[in-house]
């Protein structure tokens, strides 16, 4: 709007200028023509009423019989000279005046000039110090029309009133573009701060915006065409976004459940095939009448006491994953619950450390007790058989969060699976689902912690948890 309005005063300025200019040289253009016309028939008249031959040697004696030529200058406000045919000055009506060579003899471009014009009218044009002249050449005709000699008429343009008016008119016009240019500047900083308001909440929404969680729809009073057809837009995208979702979120629930129980299936078969094996290998060899068939009685329960105990911890261990954490918000000293979860295992290389008596925090006792057992259970497996095994238990403050680590010096993760350790049924061990740590992260995360590992091969792993720590209102 800015540029549009300086623009248009910028045409507007220089149309005005070429207008004046063109007014002007037509006004200096026609009063010339007007004067000639005035001259030609002033003379034409004394040509006519003289009672001297009318011929260019007698033009001096005519136009000067009574000051006639002088009258004419005066009546019409106009000097003039006469030339003969051949360019020689005549007469002019300024004889007190002392006219230099060059007045007195006319070019002879002038001569030519004159003689091949159509309109038998010549015209030169010239400036000087800055100031416009224009010159006129006609030819003096006798009553039979015959060219006795040449009338030349000086003009000087003085445009001193036309500049005058239009450099008021320049300056009433850029009054008023500099009144509409605020007006625009004005104007546009509103439109401007209304457009960006809507675009600012648009945007908003937008950075906003993510599958994961329901998004807010936008709500403008009275919008634009143009922004509320890009907050319908948005709004519908939500509603298609936030069906995406919720189709994303079944399919997961059911590629997961499906997971589940392929892994369910998996691991129960593994028991169930050496059961079958042993009952049938019982059945075809049991002899009742032979002497140790109480030992094989005894070796044949043993065996189905085994893998019934193996399927009973398969399913303790997916029960465990499958049930979330309830948020009891205990409020507990956690350096006290971490050392008697620790001193449940007797292994004289498990040791417990902690600077500090005690770290307040809200969490539940029986899932910190779980989140210890499985961390210190992962590295008492994860030992190295080639050297002094040793697991130390760290419980410290740092800033606002309690932060419990796990260390060991056993054989470490390598770099490849350290990415994949906390995915539900990865494991690297021989036995195991791979439950374990997959279920220690949705504790920890369900009471607003964090948990990471660090791990070198062959040198040993620290798991370390954070929770945030009780905070008590102040009144």
């Amino acid at each position: 709007m800015i540029f549009i309005v300086v623009l248009a005063s910028v045409l507007i300025a220089g149309v005005t200028i070429y207008q004046y200019k063109e007014q002007a040289e037509d006004y200096h253009k026609e009063y010339l023509e007007r004067k000639e016309d005035q001259l030609n028939a002033q003379i034409d008249y004394i040509l006519k009423n003289t009672t001297w031959e009318v011929k260019t040697e007698n033009l001096m004696y005519i136009l000067e019989y009574k000051n006639a030529i002088y009258e004419a200058s005066d009546v019409l406000d106009i000097n003039f000279n006469v030339y003969d045919l051949e360019g020689n000055l005549i007469i002019s009506s300024k004889p007190r005046i002392g006219l230099d060579e060059t007045n007195n003899q006319l070019d002879q471009s002038i001569i030519h000039g004159l003689a091949s014009s159509f309109t038998k009218r010549y015209i030169e044009k010239t400036k000087a110090a800055g100031d416009r002249f224009q010159s006129s050449y006609s030819y003096i005709l006798d009553p039979k029309f015959k060219p006795i000699g040449i009338l030349h008429i000086p003009y000087y343009e003085d445009d001193t009133f036309n500049n005058s008016e239009l450099k008021e008119f320049l300056l009433r016009l850029g009054a008023v573009y500099l009144i509409l240019l605020a007006l625009a500047v004005m104007l546009a900083y509103v439109i401007s701060k209304y457009i960006t308001r809507s675009l600012k909440a648009i945007s908003e929404k937008l950075y906003q915006t993510r599958l994961s969680k329901q998004n807010q729809k936008i709500y403008l009073d009275d919008p634009s065409e143009e922004i509320g057809a890009l907050v319908n837009a948005y709004n519908g995208m939500v509603d298609e976004l936030e069906n995406s979702a919720t189709l994303l979120a079944k399919s997961e629930r059911e590629q997961a459940w499906r997971e589940m129980a392929k892994q369910v299936a998996h691991e129960i078969k593994n028991p169930l095939t050496p059961m079958r094996l042993s009952v049938q290998n019982f059945q075809r060899k049991f002899d009742p009448d032979d002497e140790n068939a109480s030992n094989k009685i005894n070796e044949f329960s043993k065996t189905l006491i085994q893998q019934i105990d193996t399927m009973s911890n398969i399913a303790s261990a997916f029960g465990s994953f499958a049930n979330m954490p309830a948020q009891q918000n205990e409020t507990l000293n956690v350096i006290e619950v971490v050392r008697l979860s620790v001193d449940i295992f007797n292994e004289d290389y498990i040791k417990f450390f902690s600077e500090e008596k005690e770290i307040i925090a809200k969490l539940d006792r029986t899932q910190l007790i779980r989140i210890i057992t499985n961390l210190v259970k992962n590295a008492t497996q994860a030992l190295a058989p080639d050297r002094e095994p040793k697991i130390v238990v760290n419980v410290y403050s740092d800033k606002d969060l309690v932060k419990i680590s796990v260390a060991d010096n056993g054989i470490g993760i390598a770099p490849e699976n350290q990415e994949k350790i906390f995915e539900p049924k990865f494991t690297t061990k021989t036995s195991g689902m791979g439950l374990g740590l997959g279920m220690v992260k949705n504790i920890v995360e369900t009471y607003n912690g964090h948990i990471c590992m660090s791990s070198v091969l062959g040198k040993g792993t620290v798991f370390t948890v954070s929770f945030p720590k009780f905070k008590e209102k102040s009144e």
